[in-house]
């Protein structure tokens, strides 16, 4: 049996023998059929990092939304230094100095970064808060935690990284003692990471508590002091950080070995194009120049790269290959058609998928089913319409073997797709699109936010279609993930290809200098 306050002792400074700052006891959650939680027990001492480390679907999130006072537990209580709570909503838990930054963040687009932090705080002069006084505080946080953010930009103007920092200064503008922060490097480049741990270690070093929500191994060993693993809902492992390693993590996480990554694939001779982008050009939202003249070849059965810093032009190149940006120059040419400047609707009927990086905002409709997410790009007439009308026996058995064959953990076709972890609406994703059998597919950040099994899964498909012929432009900010999978690497800098080089041979200091804006020689 495992206890509860293993890796825990006088001789463990990061959670010395004292009162706990918080106490989850015995804490259970359903969700209709599905177990979210089962009798977790979860202690949090002051002045510590604690990783909750887990599958997606593995119930971390849905253990910290309890505390946060988002859900409701079925069972168990919440002790804050030492004294029972009832938390019953976010209200409750920012009173008890609890705070928590989600995953998919909560900030008003169309408000400044100061309004948002505002949002919700008691004025001396109600209902007119004074955002003078806001704008000066967020300065001061600002400078204290290397949280750089202009307080009067409006969040739609931001980059993710800004978003997240606005995030955190909302939170840390309440003064928790406990901050919770869910998947928080999922969006982050490695320059931002960084960033973020330094800020991590030192709310730990100011005596607070913080709880990172995650499945990326490394992370954990790098920022946490201790870690509870939870698989199906339940605590499979209590470890105090120093003492284990991502193997043995990796290990707990999913119940078995994971595959490791192969170095990279050798290059074949191109012989049929699935795709040549040929001196193409293009403007982002705001009419600067994103496309550059760019020009590559993508062939039929490989795995071409793109490496680069998020923002040098990965995202209009996924909308001009998928019809949904016009380029200003230059021809895309589409298994030997040029569909320059078509509509996405005439793309897919040329083969073309497409795995959005927004999941949520861009790959599923959360409030259709599973059933119905399902067949969303499916062309009429087909064997889901029966006299122009849908056919819902061909539709729920299509679902149940996609949910079978994809192993989509759900309720059934019946469930909405919001219901879904990140990693089970990926496969979802997944699903409709290989379900199409296309030709070309172009993947956008497609194991972003994921766990390793799921990652391992998404990456075994990925090989799985380019062995079919499919091929495939890998668009992913995992620099090891693009080095591992591709069969060539395009490094993109300010919209312009830098130079491409085979996988199996590139150098990372190489591919690091064309990242920078270096030319290859």
């Amino acid at each position: 049996m495992i206890s509860e306050l293993d890796g825990v002792s006088p001789a463990n400074p990061s959670s010395p023998s004292r009162v706990p700052l918080m106490q989850m006891k015995g804490i259970s959650k359903n969700f209709a059929q599905v177990v979210a939680n089962k009798n977790i027990d979860f202690t949090l001492f002051s002045g510590e990092v604690h990783a909750l480390l887990g599958e997606n679907g593995a119930g971390k999130t849905t253990l910290m939304n309890i505390l946060y006072g988002l859900y409701r537990a079925d069972s168990g209580k919440i002790l804050v230094r030492g004294e029972p709570v009832n938390i019953r909503s976010p209200k409750d838990a920012i009173a008890l100095k609890i705070a928590m930054v989600h995953q998919h963040f909560e900030l008003v687009q169309t408000l400044t970064v100061a309004e948002n932090v505002g949002l919700g705080l008691k004025a001396k002069r109600e209902p007119f808060l004074n955002l003078d006084d806001v704008v000066k505080r967020i300065n001061e946080l600002a400078k204290a935690y290397g949280l750089p953010v202009n307080p009067d930009a409006k969040i739609e103007q931001l980059s993710v990284g800004e978003r997240q920092r606005v995030e955190i200064i909302k939170a840390l503008y309440r003064e928790p003692e406990l901050l919770i922060l869910d998947e928080p490097t999922s969006v982050l480049i490695p320059q931002e990471i960084e960033g973020l741990f330094q800020f991590i270690r030192k709310m730990a070093k100011e005596g607070r508590a913080v709880v990172v929500i995650t499945h990326k191994l490394l992370e954990v060993m790098d920022v946490s002091d201790r870690v509870t693993v939870l698989r199906h809902g339940e605590v499979v492992a209590r470890l105090e950080t120093k003492k284990t390693n991502p193997d043995e993590l990796a290990v707990k996480m999913v119940g078995r070995t994971i595959l490791h990554k192969e170095d990279g694939v050798e290059t074949e001779p191109l012989e049929k194009m699935a795709i040549e982008i040929r001196k193409v050009s293009a403007r982002n939202d705001k009419g600067a120049l994103a496309l550059d003249d760019a020009s590559f070849q993508l062939g039929e059965g490989e795995i071409l790269g793109i490496a680069g810093v998020a923002g040098n032009g990965q995202t209009e190149l996924a909308e001009v290959l998928t019809g949904m940006r016009k380029v200003s120059r230059g021809r895309v040419i589409i298994q030997g058609l040029d569909l320059t400047n078509h509509s996405p609707r005439e793309m897919i009927e040329h083969g073309v998928g497409h795995i959005p990086e927004d999941r949520i905002g861009a790959g599923l409709v959360l409030d259709m089913s599973i059933a119905e997410n399902l067949i969303l790009e499916v062309r009429t007439n087909t064997r889901f319409e029966r006299r122009f009308l849908l056919d819902n026996e061909q539709i729920n058995q299509n679902a149940k073997s996609l949910i079978n064959e994809f192993s989509i953990a759900c309720g059934g076709g019946d469930a909405l797709a919001r219901t879904l972890s990140g990693g089970n609406m990926q496969k979802l994703i997944l699903a409709k699109i290989l379900s199409r059998h296309p030709r070309v597919l172009i993947a956008e950040q497609p194991t972003s936010g994921l766990d390793v099994g799921s990652t391992e899964f998404i990456h075994e498909k990925l090989k799985e279609q380019r062995t079919n012929g499919v091929g495939i432009l890998l668009i992913s900010s995992d620099l090891n993930e693009v080095m591992s999978l591709s069969n060539r690497i395009a490094c993109i800098s300010e919209g312009k290809i830098m130079g491409i080089v085979p996988a199996s041979s590139a150098k990372l200091e190489e591919i690091g200098l064309m990242m920078g804006g270096i030319e290859k020689k």
